[in-house]
């Protein structure tokens, strides 16, 4: 049974199977910060309305907006390709955010808010796609109220819409 991700943030509840059992990688490396409290307080500085939400740069706990986007938890995790069907940049998968170069995903995610399966990979060693780890459960309208919240300079919502914890619970009924 995968782990389930409870993303509570100012404007709801966002709930999310990890695919543990095909992404051990990525989703690992995302559980290991979740339990750390790493994501604690940081915001969405990436809101594109009907294409996706992105959160996950330690930067966003910070005053200098100039910088929210750049920021990681200091490393870098092995890119991730697995020739699965349920690993498509669909609608309500969640997907490690990157640079475009090799094994450059840190703790940077965003939430498809649409199907977006530009950004799948076709076969290795395309390097500059992003790997599904999951999928929304619940707390899709949150996603979408999310997604359509005003933005100002570099798609960052105008208020700020904050992770206030991430839980990880294993053993649930997914």
């Amino acid at each position: 049974m995968n782990p389930t991700a409870i993303i509570n943030t100012n404007k709801g509840v966002i709930e999310i199977e990890l695919f543990e059992d095909v992404m051990p990688i990525t989703t690992g490396n995302f559980i290991t910060l979740a339990e750390q409290g790493f994501y604690n307080g940081i915001q969405f500085h990436r809101v594109i309305p009907n294409f996706m939400i992105q959160a996950g740069d330690p930067n966003t706990k910070g005053p200098d907006k100039s910088t929210y986007g750049q920021g990681g938890p200091g490393f870098t995790i092995q890119d991730e390709f697995v020739d699965n069907p349920k690993l498509s940049n669909v609608r309500g998968t969640i997907s490690m955010a990157n640079t475009g170069q090799p094994n450059s995903g840190g703790s940077q995610f965003f939430i498809n808010t649409r199907d977006n399966v530009n950004l799948d990979f076709d076969k290795q060693p395309l390097t500059s796609k992003h790997p599904v780890f999951g999928q929304v459960l619940s707390g899709m309208e949150v996603v979408d109220a999310i997604s359509t919240t005003e933005t100002g300079p570099n798609d960052l919502p105008v208020e700020p819409v904050v992770i206030e914890s991430v839980t990880i619970e294993r053993g649930g009924s997914n």
